[in-house]
């Protein structure tokens, strides 16, 4: 038997619950905000647009959050052995990851940075205050919307490069990679 595909097939082969948890709870925030800002962005001014705001600030602080968690518990718990593949899908694999946790930080950091810059208080839930990132300032809020607009717009771009390395693995591969991350049996 070849040593390779033995360990692989020795080895844990799937997510435990809580990162499926943290990984299905953080793509469903992560869609829903960037929905969410493409929608509201082209509403004029209006109650309805105001509340959409502090939804979209809330679903970042939140996705912030969890990003954190899913971060540390990351580095605490190892991942499931990578599938045999060639090494350069692997890396490229690696490459998409790492960006992604970058950028779960990056965009919300970024939102909240705009909010603060622009004299807008982020206020998580309508109940808890959070501190300023930088002090209210108009060109560096048009600065830091402009980033979290390009930020955003990677992160989506990162979920699809993901989302069609899924379907390669499904549909082409049929390796059991989306087992993987499916709740239930393995």
């Amino acid at each position: 038997m070849n040593t390779a595909r033995h360990s692989f097939q020795t080895a844990k082969v799937r997510y435990d619950g809580f990162a499926m948890l943290l990984h299905w709870v953080l793509a469903l925030a992560i869609i829903g905000a960037f929905g969410m800002g493409l929608y509201m962005t082209g509403l004029s001014i209006s109650p309805t647009r105001l509340k959409l705001y502090n939804w979209h600030k809330w679903a970042g602080v939140t996705i912030l959050a969890l990003s954190a968690v899913r971060l540390l518990w990351r580095l605490a718990h190892r991942p499931p052995a990578d599938l045999p593949m060639p090494a350069w899908q692997a890396r490229a694999a690696h490459l998409v990851h790492g960006l992604l946790y970058a950028a779960f930080f990056a965009v919300p950091l970024s939102g909240w940075a705009y909010s603060s810059a622009a004299g807008f208080p982020v206020v998580w839930f309508g109940v808890l205050p959070l501190p300023n990132l930088v002090a209210p300032d108009k060109a560096l809020a048009a600065t830091f919307k402009l980033a979290h607009e390009w930020l955003a717009y990677g992160l989506a771009a990162l979920v699809l490069a993901h989302l069609g390395a899924v379907v390669k693995h499904v549909v082409l591969e049929r390796d059991g990679l989306l087992s993987r991350m499916l709740p239930g049996r393995g």
